[in-house]
């Protein structure tokens, strides 16, 4: 099954990576740009046709892929090249990559929760023997948890992270009776319980139904959740709690759908997870490609933005090449990266 496994992984992967693309080519054929060629993977062509004015690819290595369009990186006397567009058809085009991977997460989750016929939620429906947080003026049963200090609540779990990471005062919003109600600098800490080993807040979560609307909510609050997890991860990485020996890339993260798939309890269940976990990549890639960085979506529109603003004021178009350098350096760098990331992934996999 191991090979199976594998197998719908970097099907899944590829997946990801021709959305991503095909976002791209939907916007530029919709906004009137020349696609000279929509190719999925890169290195060597398994499969290579032209209809039209474009030549679409399947290539051999499933790490990558492209959108290339008529002077993408260069000046061009094409009226239909992408540095010829106005800058907001460029930048709709540069963002719906992401945009289509963000959706594809949140249409598979979606598709997950269809068949639920109630979720599990941060709704209050009791207390622990003893537990000294409830009141009329504290929580009452009925409360959603809504935020905890700033933070959004979306699951159950969310109520003890965000608990465990304050120093016992919270500023809490909860949902009851449909209002938002504000408890300001209540405390909160975990206390002993009969019958419990571990020290507990002394709450009870109950269920809501699925109703086609909540479905779409929670479907919308687990992409929310996906992106938070991302943008900590990042803050990690930025502070150097994590270091790029902590990162996975392409053979990472095959193998860890795998790994996913195998220790699922039956093959329903394995499909559920990888596809999970799927998910949670689209939104990570949909998050990761919009970072300011060269080479990467986000840092052409960046520059996009920065050199949309010279010629407005300039009254002077920019010479393409030279943000195509910058480009050209940027991925030299994240080829590097990946080759790194790459290396330690395998590293990892042969210790076992």
């Amino acid at each position: 099954m191991t090979i199976l496994y594998i197998l719908l992984a970097i099907l899944i992967f590829g997946v990801l990576i021709g959305i991503h693309e095909f976002g791209h080519f939907l916007v530029a054929k919709a906004c009137g740009v020349r696609v000279e060629e929509f190719a999925v993977g890169m290195g060597p062509a398994l499969w290579k046709k032209k209809k039209g004015e474009t030549v679409y690819a399947l290539r051999a290595l499933p790490i990558g892929g492209y959108c290339a369009m008529a002077g993408e990186d260069a000046s061009s006397e094409d009226p239909r090249a992408f540095t010829n567009a106005v800058w907001w058809k460029r930048l709709l085009i540069l963002c719906a990559g992401s945009a289509m991977n963000f959706l594809l997460g949140f249409l598979v989750v979606l598709l997950l929760y269809s068949s639920a016929a109630a979720f599990h939620a941060p709704i209050l429906s009791g207390f622990m023997e003893g537990c000294p947080y409830e009141g009329a003026e504290a929580l009452q049963v009925g409360d959603r948890f809504y935020k905890i200090d700033g933070h959004r609540i979306y699951e159950t779990y969310d109520v003890s992270d965000f608990l465990s990471r304050g120093d016992g005062v919270y500023d809490v919003v909860v949902l009851r009776g449909g209002k938002k109600v504000e408890l300001k600098s209540i405390a909160l800490e975990p206390l002993e319980y009969e019958g419990y080993e571990n020290k507990m807040y002394g709450f009870f979560f109950g269920v809501e139904e699925a109703t086609p609307l909540v479905k779409l909510r929670r479907a919308w609050e687990s992409c929310m959740g996906f992106s938070r997890m991302v943008w900590q991860g990042l803050q990690q990485l930025v502070t150097g709690k994590v270091g790029v020996k902590d990162m996975s890339g392409p053979v990472g993260i095959v193998n860890l759908m795998a790994e996913t798939g195998e220790q699922a309890a039956s093959t329903a269940d394995a499909l559920s997870d990888i596809l999970y976990l799927g998910a949670f990549i689209a939104v990570n890639l949909a998050i990761m490609n919009m970072l300011p960085i060269p080479a990467l979506d986000g840092g052409r529109v960046f520059l996009l933005l920065v050199t949309s603003v010279i010629e407005a004021v300039t009254r002077r178009k920019l010479d393409p090449k030279f943000e195509g350098a910058i480009h050209a350096a940027g991925m030299i760098l994240l080829l590097g990266l990946m080759a790194i990331v790459m290396f330690n992934d395998i590293l990892r996999i042969v210790r076992g």
